[in-house]
């Protein structure tokens, strides 16, 4: 039953020519897709015209993008990290919606050249508490030129990675859960 299951959005947060993001972005969205209490979504942030500037009037697909945040319950923001943060694309789509966020959690899978991301998980978590969402402890962090990563980019199932994507999954679970039940019980207030 639709309803049972908890809706989570997985986000490709890189619009970049030649993005990992995709490719990460489908790895753990078909990990989650093997799970039973899940009904997974991608939303893929180069599948939106978003505008260059921000106008006085939602466009088509920042109305489309609010939606489909709005219709998730829980959301794994896949990044890349850029200078020490994550992309400009991201941030852009995290302002184009805003109360659809609020009560609702959100797992990180970053990942990098050298490094697992750990500093776009940082600010992502700065942001999204400023948005009264829930970010989860755990996260899943990616090393492009680590030895777990095949020829494309795409991440292996190694031992510990299915382990970090299984706690925060678990941690998505619980807190999704919760808050889609406190929100039917009360609406949030920010």
């Amino acid at each position: 039953m639709r309803s049972a299951l908890l809706g989570v959005a997985v986000i490709i947060g890189s619009t970049r020519v030649g993005r990992a993001c995709e490719t990460v972005g489908a790895w753990f969205a078909e990990l989650a897709g093997r799970r039973d209490d899940l009904a997974v979504e991608v939303l893929d942030l180069a599948g939106y015209a978003f505008p260059a500037c921000y106008p006085q009037r939602p466009t088509p697909s920042m109305r489309r993008f609010a939606a489909a945040v709005g219709r998730a319950d829980a959301f794994v923001v896949v990044t890349p990290e850029y200078n020490r943060s994550f992309p400009a694309s991201l941030k852009q789509a995290i302002d184009f919606a805003y109360d659809e966020w609020q009560a609702k959690p959100v797992g990180i899978v970053s990942y990098g050249s050298g490094s697992a991301g750990h500093y776009a998980v940082e600010q992502l978590r700065t942001v999204f508490t400023a948005l009264h969402a829930v970010t989860v402890r755990d996260w899943v962090g990616v090393d492009l030129l680590g030895p777990a990563v095949d020829g494309r980019g795409r991440p292996h199932d190694t031992d510990d990675r299915l382990r970090a994507s299984g706690a925060m999954l678990d941690q998505l679970t619980w807190w999704g859960r919760t808050l889609r039940e406190g929100r039917r019980a009360q609406p949030y207030v920010s």
